[in-house]
């Protein structure tokens, strides 16, 4: 091996084991509260949580791929349109129509993938797509007189993406606010409408990443 090439080849390995040196994989949690909403349907903001695993990759001192595996609680509140069948006399029935209290309550287990950009000293910002699995709904509503609500779940997957900030506090704790917009016809008002009622969710929340002084 020439001079030369012996001088490049330990400069190759030199900048391998310092790109070695940066990169790191460390575990962690996720805990946190949703502000959900189903848009274009007549219902107003749920308070709920989310929960969750990630594996932080560190590629480099700016940049960390982070996927994660999220428990997360969604839905609305608010009015839904119905009808029941009323009796007014023994050869007459009325069809009855109005609205009744609705608590809508969809759960997903939430598969994201966030890229993480530290840009000033514990300040980062976050993006990535998710894909989430409905894996289970509660759909509570008044059914007094047999009431029928012109409502039922939509699709049981969603594709999402997520945006947010954090900030980065000592002992491996770090604050964390996001908002995760959904693409998917997630709630049917059975109206025949051509709106698509998707998820809009506003995360507060804080994680903790083992191994981290």
């Amino acid at each position: 091996m020439s001079k030369k090439g012996f001088i490049i080849a330990v400069f190759a390995l030199l900048g391998v084991a310092q790109v070695q040196a940066q990169v790191t994989f460390k575990p962690g949690i996720q805990i946190g509260l949703n502000f959900s909403k189903i848009q274009n349907a007549n219902l107003s903001t749920k308070t709920d949580f989310y929960l969750g695993a990630f594996g932080a990759l560190k590629l480099s001192k700016f940049y960390t791929l982070q996927p994660e595996l999220v428990y997360s609680r969604q839905g609305g509140k608010g009015k839904v349109d119905g009808f029941y069948y009323e009796q007014v006399s023994p050869f007459e029935i009325n069809t009855v129509y109005e609205e009744r209290d609705a608590d809508i309550s969809l759960q997903y287990l939430s598969f994201v993938t966030i890229n993480k950009f530290n840009l000033y000293k514990n300040f980062y910002i976050l993006v990535g797509p998710c894909f989430d699995i409905l894996v289970g709904n509660d759909f509570k509503i008044d059914k007094n007189k047999d009431f029928n609500a012109n409502v039922s779940k939509g699709e049981d997957i969603d594709f999402g993406i997520i945006g947010g900030v954090g900030f980065s506090l000592p002992k491996g704790i770090s604050l964390e606010a996001r908002i995760k917009k959904g693409t998917r016809d997630v709630f049917d008002d059975n109206t025949g409408s051509a709106n698509v009622n998707s998820n809009l969710v506003y995360q507060i929340g804080a994680t903790y990443t083992f191994g981290l002084n």
